[in-house]
């Protein structure tokens, strides 16, 4: 009946958190046809990332001046760096793209991009959960976001199995091996944020 009312800093995760959502359902389903649309997925990916460095910038700002905090100060910035460094990754897998002009996906970036989306959607969920007070619930989505990247892990390895096996071209062997790299690493830093959820989880137990 006298609910609490969402703590400001919460808020601000959920809000980070739902434009890397944002960013990643963008990433999974822009269809590249051309050099020009290429361009406009690069450009549009980094204009995600420097508008989540704002905010970034805006939570460090608050955090500095607040007096209390809804969970420790150092867990808040713990997850805003690890939301942020997937969406470094995200930013950097469409740069290389875009230098190395691929103007279509395979079926190993679709799993990895598939896998990146579903670990953005359990993150924006578990923020949610945080915000409404709802920590003992945020676990099942944490370890859900843990199993993808161990799916992750063995994408991995068959991609590049795969890669060498295959592929004659010794430059296009190079530019793949680091596209894979590149999204292994960002599944890599969404496990880096549910094992901060899970710290958060113990803490306030």
């Amino acid at each position: 009946m006298f609910k609490k009312k969402p703590d400001k800093f919460s808020l601000y995760l959920v809000d980070f958190a739902k434009h890397l959502h944002e960013t990643a359902d963008y990433f999974v389903h822009f269809k590249v046809k051309d050099s020009e649309t290429l361009k406009q997925f690069s450009d549009t990916i980094k204009k995600h990332e420097s508008v989540a460095d704002d905010k970034v910038h805006e939570i460090i700002k608050e955090l500095n001046q607040a007096f209390i905090t809804p969970i420790e100060r150092e867990d808040i910035l713990q997850l805003v760096n690890n939301l942020d460094d997937i969406m470094d990754g995200i930013e950097e897998f469409s740069s290389r793209m875009d230098i190395y002009h691929i103007l279509s996906s395979d079926d190993y970036i679709d799993q990895f991009t598939n896998y990146i989306l579903k670990c953005a959607e359990e993150i924006l969920t578990s923020m949610e959960l945080i915000a409404d007070y709802q920590l003992k619930d945020v676990e099942a989505h944490a370890i859900r976001i843990k199993e993808y990247e161990s799916n992750c892990d063995e994408l991995y390895r068959e991609s590049l199995r795969n890669l060498f096996q295959t592929e004659k071209d010794a430059i296009k062997v190079i530019q793949y091996k680091e596209i894979y790299e590149i999204l292994e690493e960002i599944a890599d830093y969404c496990q880096n944020a549910a094992s901060t959820l899970q710290s958060i989880i113990m803490k306030n137990a």
